[in-house]
């Protein structure tokens, strides 16, 4: 398949993009403060996908330290995936597909050993697209979403 798009560090200078992005794709949205937190603690992970010279998607993450339930022992370094978006005419492209694979470089780089994801129960294109990538189903969050809808968390070791 031929790639129309490219990726790239996200930037300040690409905040609005995003924003937007957020804002069509998403009913979770963010305050620009949360966007630029993010970019300036975890710059690796936070990655903009560009087709035709225009902002089409994007991933930010957060390496956190917490405890391991996957038999890797004690406190360790974990990535986050907090919110990855492809705008509607930009999909079936592969484009979320080379997002997640360059958050997931940006994490090894923190040297984080797993990654985790929160996705809708209804998202089954989302669910499909990261068990293709090796992630697997760890547990259900009720109510996880503002409108009420159950989230699967999805881990993947790195």
């Amino acid at each position: 398949m031929l790639e129309t798009f490219k990726l790239r560090k996200f930037t300040p200078d690409d905040l609005q993009s995003v924003m937007q992005i957020n804002r069509v794709c998403l009913p979770e949205n963010y305050t620009d403060y949360f966007f630029m937190d993010l970019y300036e603690r975890f710059p690796e992970t936070f990655i903009v996908a560009e087709e035709n010279g225009k902002i089409a998607g994007y991933i930010m993450c957060r390496v956190e330290v917490g405890l391991s339930n996957h038999g890797l022992g004690g406190l360790i370094r974990k990535g986050h995936v907090v919110s990855i978006a492809v705008m509607p005419q930009s999909r079936r492209k592969g484009v979320a597909q080379a997002l997640i694979n360059a958050a997931l470089e940006g994490m090894r780089h923190y040297k984080a050993k797993l990654c985790y994801l929160e996705v809708r129960v209804t998202n089954d294109v989302g669910i499909a697209l990261y068990k293709k990538l090796g992630f697997e189903v760890t547990r259900t969050l009720d109510g996880y979403y503002s409108d009420g809808e159950n989230a699967y968390v999805m881990t993947k070791k790195l």
